[in-house]
């Protein structure tokens, strides 16, 4: 599918479930709208990624960055903006029953039962839901405008001219993608969810502290993607991994060895939100410039984000309250930091390794069909080109039969003047001698 019809479309269903989930009022109506959610979330974070390297290739490193720190900022400001809906709850009584069964659209098939839907109790929260539904309806708005926008012949050639590149273990190094993404957004999820409940129950700090704890972690996450933008312009995207990874397992360690200090908790947890920040769009970047990412590529490795972002934190959650004296969510953090500081030598390992024979041959005999299909939509202007050039000719041979005219006028009026002047010369020394 056309990407921006697609990703269009998933925000318009975001869009309707935005507006609809304030009015549910049964929990199997609020599951759908949720799941709509999910569905919607998913193809934007992965044509969200294609669609950037599509645009700008390997060269889309600030704008990849960028993408994902829209990401950061909108986790950050969600729950501010939660909390100023639900902060003052209006009293259920200013509604009276015969006036909620008025308000509500009952779909049930049983007299008497639950309806489906109905007016919250809350017109904080519905206020919440309509801004946030109305900024996501402008957006699919452009969307669909890129979509009705018809591309120019020359972005057709330049995008079937575009070279394909395609690494020597191209699935093995999508594997490992996938393993690296687990581990690390399971960690940074995990953290960002268990840092308050294990600040207050583990660390022994107020609900206050462990609330600004928690605002430290996402605030330099969403500041150092922030950040990162400009970084990516001077920085290659491997060696921006390769530092998010050190100051990961650092600050883990950190986090590990000092549990119970107040202090090393501050520290060692904004250090680790920056470094969390960068990893994964540096680490899309990263994958591009050795090997093309189309959309089955990106859908892979982001099941695999999915599935660390789903699983990790649900046993995480098990383990912690199983055993409360260890401090499970942060032998997690280590544990993640150590997996993609091993994994990440290895895929630049097999990243880097030469092609053999055959497949260069291979990547060639591409090359020259991409740019035989790109000169052939140039054939209109080539005929143009070839029209323009006949003309120039034909007053080319007027410029030079001119000229010739003028050479021979020149030539005649020269010849007069200097046999004029021998006459001249020849009389006024008759005349001297």
């Amino acid at each position: 599918m056309n990407p921006s019809l697609l990703l269009g479309l998933s925000m318009l269903a975001t869009t309707v479930g935005l507006y609809l989930v304030p009015f549910c009022k049964t929990a199997v109506l609020l599951i759908v709208m949720m799941s709509v959610f999910g569905v919607s979330i998913g193809i934007l974070d992965t044509g969200g990624n294609v669609l950037i390297l599509a645009i700008w290739g390997d060269k889309g490193a600030p704008h990849m960055q960028a993408l994902h720190f829209s990401f950061a900022v909108g986790a950050f400001l969600a729950p501010l903006l939660a909390k100023l809906a639900l902060g003052a709850t209006v009293s259920a009584g200013n509604h009276t029953e015969a006036g909620f069964n008025h308000s509500a659209l009952d779909l049930s098939p049983e007299a008497g039962s639950e309806p489906l839907f109905g007016v919250p109790d809350n017109m904080n929260l519905l206020w919440a839901y309509a801004v946030i539904a109305t900024y996501i309806f402008v957006v699919s708005i452009f969307l669909f405008a890129l979509f009705f926008k018809k591309s120019s012949q020359h972005e057709k050639a330049k995008a079937s001219a575009q070279r394909s590149r395609r690494a020597k273990y191209h699935n093995a190094l999508l594997c490992l993608l996938f393993l690296f993404f687990f581990f690390y957004v399971g960690a940074e999820v995990t953290y960002g969810s268990y840092v308050f409940s294990f600040a207050t129950t583990h660390a022994g700090m107020a609900e206050s502290e462990a609330a600004g704890l928690n605002s430290i972690f996402w605030g330099t996450f969403a500041t150092f993607r922030g950040l990162a933008i400009f970084f990516a312009t001077c920085l290659q995207p491997g060696t921006m991994i390769v530092l998010s990874n050190i100051g990961s397992l650092l600050s883990s360690l950190f986090l590990v060895l000092f549990d119970k200090s107040p202090t090393c908790l501050w520290i060692a947890t904004s250090v680790y939100g920056a470094s969390m920040a960068t990893t994964f769009p540096s680490g899309v970047s990263w994958i591009e410039q050795y090997t093309t990412i189309h959309g089955k590529a990106a859908a892979f490795f982001v099941i695999g984000a999915a599935l660390g972002e789903m699983a990790i934190p649900a046993v995480i959650g098990i383990l912690q309250g199983t055993y409360p004296d260890l401090p499970v969510v942060l032998y997690t953090s280590l544990g993640s930091a150590i997996a993609t500081a091993v994994l990440f030598p290895v895929m630049y390992k097999l990243a880097t390794s030469p092609l053999n024979r055959q497949q260069k041959e291979h990547r060639k005999s591409e090359d020259q069909q991409s740019l035989l299909s790109s000169s052939g939509l140039n054939d209109h202007e080539e005929e143009n080109e070839e029209d323009d050039a006949e003309r120039w000719n034909k007053m080319d041979f007027e410029v030079i039969e001119m000229n010739d005219t003028m050479r021979d006028s020149v030539i005649e009026t020269s010849g007069n003047i200097v046999t004029e002047s021998i006459a001249e010369v020849s009389h006024q020394f008759h005349s001297n001698a």
